[in-house]
């Protein structure tokens, strides 16, 4: 068989049409975009409890942009130390995916601590979010992108509702503060003329 210029061009589509996966990019997982929760401490740290053990059924190593990071991501994000004491902890509890034949199981969970001082706790606030997906596992990186990507948009949901129940009391009011008004006379009457 020839193949022409023209067919030889359209051969990658073809074989992409025929079950080939075409090139995805993974981008990582930010959360700037959504209002930060200002926090009336004065640092905040992440602390990770949760350790994939990267074996199976673990399969969190396959995921492109695994929940660990994404967790680390929202927490760097979206919590802001704007105080002038204190401190709060974010800690990273679980961020598991799971692979039972063709179903992928998800939960992750996070607490937020804030200590007035050494060992002293003076609130929290937890949230967690679990998922299942069964199903076409061929492109598995893929999904396992997708699946953690959906599960920290309702993390990111449930998160800031918990944080807003129980610690509202350290939280700060949204907003950059404006700069006050500088007060100018008004010229009321007619402007004056070219000098003599």
């Amino acid at each position: 068989m020839m193949l022409t210029r023209r067919s030889t061009l359209l051969l990658p589509w073809v074989l992409a049409a025929c079950g080939g996966h075409e090139e995805r990019e993974f981008l990582p997982l930010h959360y700037n975009y959504l209002e930060p929760l200002r926090l009336n401490v004065a640092a905040v740290q992440i602390e990770q409890r949760f350790v994939p053990s990267g074996v199976a059924p673990d399969v969190s190593q396959l995921d492109p942009f695994p929940p660990v990071a994404a967790l680390r991501n929202m927490a760097a994000d979206r919590l802001q130390a704007l105080g002038p004491a204190g401190q709060a902890v974010f800690v990273i509890l679980d961020a598991t995916l799971i692979r039972l034949k063709d179903t992928i199981n998800a939960n992750f969970a996070v607490e937020l601590n804030i200590y007035t001082a050494p060992n002293v706790r003076a609130g929290y606030a937890d949230a967690s979010v679990t998922g299942t997906y069964t199903g076409d596992l061929d492109d598995l990186p893929g999904k396992l992108y997708d699946i953690t990507k959906s599960l920290m948009d309702r993390m990111n949901v449930e998160f800031e509702f918990q944080v807003r129940r129980s610690l509202h009391g350290w939280l700060l009011p949204g907003g950059a503060p404006t700069a006050p008004v500088r007060q100018q006379p008004l010229n009321v009457g007619p402007p004056a003329g070219p000098p003599p």
